[in-house]
């Protein structure tokens, strides 16, 4: 068996996060990637390869490359939700595995809290869709709603549990500086938010920002150009199981039971290896459905091991440790957040702050979803 052509990330960056009028989705997208690739000491000319998700263009690879001033001889469109940037990075990493890429530009941007796009129509609905539509199902919170009402019923789970997370998500963004919301917040607060759709209340529910990202990644025969740490892509997996959530077959159970085997498997590590993990936060449940389709715990107990500040700062599991897409920002996808936050944390970027740096970062798993619990991607990153 042929050595494995490693790949790794080696310049990570964010544009403005938060409501950025001035901007535009591809300024957002822009000033991202120049910052990753000014972080890696990489410039334009050094992209091979571009990913790009979003719904703002026909096209977004071709629009963007042209905005960017790059003609890329590998290009990846991928669209599977907020799970997309995962699923971009092990795309790029297998790319890279074949000779086919050197160096891989993965970002994304977005102005949906400027320009209200949130509030737009959404497209006809076709496929599953159109049978459940009619019916007024608020999309995506109602579809969330629905999987919190089943797993709360099912095993005797509490809103207070989901409000845990919550929680612990505000206590790492009050470390962060960059953090939409930052102030703190209890059980309580969140039970008392305003409901949205029951059983999730407003801090149930992700925040609506503008923000932009990007993701670096370069071969191994590239990493002694780079001005960084390069954080080595170990493993991946990707799934769908639905698209309408009226077709999941369990509620209770996601993508993330096949996508995170197998990339862990390809990593050959365990749950006990990791340091930190980073879970897409769209909303409460999307959490605690995930760390038990992750195999993080068994069905039903996500709620105690969320409990009792347990992936809070100081707590044994540190997760979401920028404050997730609960409390930093949201802007659409919020995938690639997770994948910038782990990078920094394996790099130990916050060594000056014992607070906000996880003691000791060697491993990671970062998980994406996508859609109403519909893709999943799952990747596990190490510090070289």
């Amino acid at each position: 068996m042929r050595a494995r052509r490693r790949a790794a990330i080696v310049g990570v960056a964010e544009s403005e996060v938060g409501r950025t009028p001035h901007l535009t989705v591809l300024s957002q997208q822009a000033r991202a990637s120049r910052g990753a690739l000014a972080e890696a000491g990489l410039g334009p000319k050094d992209v091979d390869a571009l990913f790009v998700a979003g719904n703002w263009s026909w096209a977004p690879a071709l629009t963007l490359a042209e905005y960017l001033g790059l003609q890329p001889d590998y290009l990846d469109g991928t669209n599977i939700g907020g799970s997309s940037f995962e699923a971009h990075l092990g795309h790029a990493a297998a790319a890279i595995d074949a000779g086919v890429i050197d160096v891989a530009l993965i970002t994304y941007g977005s102005t949906q809290r400027s320009n209200r796009s949130r509030n737009a129509p959404r497209p006809p609905a076709s496929l599953t869709e159109q049978f459940d539509r009619p019916y007024g199902l608020p999309q995506p919170v109602g579809a969330y709603a629905l999987a919190a009402n089943r797993y709360l019923h099912q095993y005797g789970a509490t809103s207070e549990q989901l409000a845990e997370v919550a929680v612990s998500a505000r206590q790492w963004a009050a470390l962060n500086p960059d953090a939409y919301h930052r102030h703190p917040i209890t059980v309580d607060d969140v039970l008392d938010s305003p409901m949205i759709s029951d059983p999730l209340h407003l801090l149930d529910c992700c925040l609506v920002t503008d923000g932009g990202g990007a993701v670096v990644v370069a071969a191994e025969d590239r990493w002694p150009d780079v001005d960084t740490h390069p954080v080595v892509v170990l493993g991946h997996g990707e799934t769908t199981t639905h698209s309408s959530i009226a077709q999941m077959p369990d509620l209770t159970v996601t993508g993330a039971a096949r996508s995170g085997p197998t990339a862990m498997k390809m990593a050959d590590v365990t749950h006990d290896d990791l340091d930190l993990l980073e879970i897409y936060d769209s909303f409460t449940i999307t959490v605690l459905l995930t760390l038990e389709s992750l195999g993080f715990c068994k069905p039903g107990e996500a709620g105690d091991f969320v409990a009792r500040g347990r992936t809070a700062p100081g707590g044994p599991v540190p997760m979401n440790t920028n404050g997730g897409g609960l409390s930093y920002t949201h802007p659409g996808m919020y995938g690639i957040f997770l994948l910038i936050e782990a990078t920094r944390q394996l790099r130990h970027d916050f060594a000056g702050d014992p607070r906000r740096q996880v003691d000791g970062a060697g491993l990671a798993l970062v998980h994406g979803t996508g859609g109403v619990l519909s893709s999943t991607s799952t990747v596990v990153l190490g510090r070289s």
